[in-house]
């Protein structure tokens, strides 16, 4: 897919979003948020997806917005400014909710949009050197468009209020100490730590991901007995959308003895197998 601040790179089930600005440390400009509109409309067409991972190219994976272009340059018109910002929340909601996987790859500099990128990811895979920071105070705003969110949902109360209320910069290793990433490697190490996450997730039941993501995003605001409830009915649907799968293909393998689920995956070729002789 060519774009003009993105590249996207399909190899099914995983697809790769990589900020292309390298000469501006991918600072999210305008051009940048109607991209990702479009990358992500592209990719949630597709059917034979299951992970998305985002990163940044050069020495950075994002510095955050294009403080000129999506704030200086439009201030003057009330409409523009309103327009550019919108873009921007508009893919940043689309990611929390985005029905593949989302893992951020976070490399060099992610300040900003770049850390609530992070924090809006489902998991998160960061260099030991990078920097993360939240800056807005410096220049005398708080982090808004939903970093905030992304910060306070990520990490504990003390230490999120250190970082906005500073803008003091955290590296990958403290970021995997507060829990903004899942963990912290080595720069060399950083694209084979993803590959071995997406490895451990691209086996596993497509629809199970999804509504996996959607139980815990809903319960989290929920009391027990309405999580139940609620965890419950999806179970059901899961049943109904994948012809109950778990139970027809997964249990009669562990039935038979030729998996263990503590520590592996029941094999989707048998019920690929399966559905095929059913249609």
């Amino acid at each position: 897919m060519e774009l003009e601040t993105l590249t996207v790179e399909i190899e099914a089930p995983r697809a790769t979003i990589t900020f292309n600005r390298p000469d501006k440390k991918n600072a999210m400009n305008p051009q940048m948020h109607l991209d990702m509109n479009t990358a992500l409309d592209a990719l949630e067409e597709r059917r034979d997806l299951k992970v998305l991972v985002i990163t940044g190219s050069g020495n950075s994976f994002s510095a955050g917005m294009d403080l000129e272009e999506c704030f200086l340059q439009p201030f003057e018109d009330a409409d523009l400014f309103y327009r550019t910002n919108l873009a921007a929340l508009k893919w940043f909601q689309r990611l929390k909710a985005f029905p593949l996987v989302t893992i951020a790859q976070v490399n060099g500099y992610a300040f900003g949009g770049g850390f609530e990128v992070t924090g809006l990811c489902d998991l998160a895979v960061a260099a030991e050197d990078v920097k993360f920071g939240l800056s807005e105070i410096n220049f005398g705003i708080f982090p808004a468009g939903g970093a905030t969110w992304a910060v306070t949902h990520n990490m504990p109360r003390k230490q999120a209020l250190y970082y906005i209320l500073t803008g003091a910069t955290l590296t990958g290793t403290e970021a995997a100490q507060y829990g903004l990433v899942n963990q912290a490697v080595p720069a060399e190490e950083l694209e084979a730590a993803v590959d071995a996450m997406v490895a451990r997730i691209v086996n596993k039941n497509p629809v199970t991901l999804r509504l996996a993501k959607e139980v815990y995003e809903a319960t989290t605001t929920m009391d027990l007995p309405r999580a139940i409830d609620y965890d419950q009915a999806k179970l059901w649907e899961l049943s109904r959308l994948s012809d109950n799968e778990w139970i027809t293909v997964a249990l009669k393998q562990f039935e038979k003895r030729s998996f263990r689920p503590g520590i592996a995956t029941y094999s989707r070729t048998e019920a690929d197998d399966a559905s095929k002789r059913s249609a």
